[in-house]
């Protein structure tokens, strides 16, 4: 039997911004969650001398692996072996590679919904079962301890995200304890996707391993670091299986880019400018969110972190994929259907990324106001 997958809608109305663009139409893309702004300086100076100086292969940076490892010592006081950290070509990878580490075919792993797209395809293309726990404002549109406990049975998996795509919510400390305690108790092994960690808008995100040591780990130079085309990430994996997570990098995807890894390991050390995106991301945060509450979007999941937006727009239309293409025709502003996220509920929900830069986020306001003041009549 072949898995059947749901297709990744943000795409599709991708491609369709890109035709406008390239018919000379003027397009603001705030579709994807990927940052306008570009690899760090230092990080790009590097590349261009390993281009000219060194011959790339099949290689897996033992530095860098050092340097990630430092990295949860220093933030989360996290005690890593440079052997658990396995890179990877981006976090998708890691998270296919983690999946398949922790279960097999046909087990149960819980995830919230809304989430992120690929977690439901990827347990699907790997024949498990997604166990899709509705999470509204009551739950800050997040996994609770209490919703866990209240399972029969208990699912032998658990995804947690947190910043969460496509909401930004973030699980407090003390509630990610619980969730903890609720996993241990009832046998359920976790994969923490923490790819939205360094862009926060209060307290930091919470690693788990700093909870849970025998949690998988997944991570990416994609979000934080403005690094998605260089396709780095990483999966951190207790000893146990260490040698299991290598066989799987190694005959999976071989190596990440060679190229990337040398840039990656500068851009660890290029935390002021990369913060300074983050305030750019505070600044876009804001303007986002004032105005679309003046376009009568009121009901919208708090974005802790990460840098979406998710509103509800029910009021408007039962059909995220049509509206939010009809959004892009007439504006040139893209973002993305909720149907992508849920499957049950995202139909009256759209996403924004504010990942661009702050004028382009003020012209889509300014051009979103009265189209949005039109549909209202």
């Amino acid at each position: 039997m072949i898995a059947r997958l749901e297709p990744f809608h943000a795409i599709a109305i991708s491609s369709l911004a890109q035709r406008l663009s390239e018919s000379g139409r003027s397009i603001i893309r705030m579709e994807f969650g990927q940052p306008s702004t570009g690899a760090p300086a230092a990080a790009l100076a590097e590349a261009r001398r390993v281009l000219d100086d060194d011959v790339a292969g099949y290689w897996e940076s033992e530095p860098l692996k050092a340097r990630i490892a430092r990295y949860y010592f220093d933030t989360a006081g996290c005690a890593i072996d440079p052997a658990q950290v396995v890179l990877t070509c981006g976090a998708s990878p890691a998270l296919v590679m983690a999946l398949s580490l922790r279960f097999a075919p046909g087990a149960r792993v819980a995830m919230a919904r809304p989430g992120y797209v690929a977690y439901r395809n990827n347990l699907r293309a790997l024949f498990m079962e997604p166990v899709e726990l509705e999470c509204g404002p009551a739950e800050r549109y997040q996994i609770t301890a209490a919703a866990l406990a209240a399972l029969d049975p208990a699912p032998d998996g658990l995804i947690l995200a947190s910043p969460a795509n496509p909401t930004g919510t973030v699980i407090a400390p003390d509630e990610l304890a619980a969730i903890v305690a609720i996993c241990r108790a009832r046998g359920i092994q976790i994969v923490s996707d923490e790819i939205y960690h360094g862009i926060t808008y209060g307290d930091a995100a919470v690693s788990l391993l700093a909870i849970e040591p025998e949690a998988l780990v997944v991570n990416s130079f994609s979000k934080y670091f403005s690094m998605p085309g260089w396709r780095l990430g990483w999966l951190l994996v207790p000893p146990a299986l260490i040698e299991q997570a290598r066989a799987r990098m190694g005959n999976l995807f071989l190596t990440p880019p060679s190229l990337s890894q040398h840039a990656g390991l500068i851009a660890f050390d290029c935390r002021d400018e990369l913060d300074g995106h983050l305030e750019t991301y505070a600044r876009n945060r804001d303007l986002l969110l004032a105005a679309l509450a003046d376009m009568g979007l009121a009901r919208i999941a708090p974005p802790d972190g990460a840098f979406y937006v998710y509103a509800d727009i029910g009021h408007l239309t039962d059909d995220s994929m049509a509206f939010c293409t009809r959004l892009l025709e007439e504006t040139g502003v893209a973002g993305a259907p909720g149907i992508d996220f849920d499957p049950v509920n995202g139909h009256r929900f759209m996403r924004f990324s504010f990942a661009v830069s702050t004028p382009l986020v003020e012209e889509a306001i300014a051009r979103m106001k009265p189209w949005f003041a039109q549909q209202a009549k």
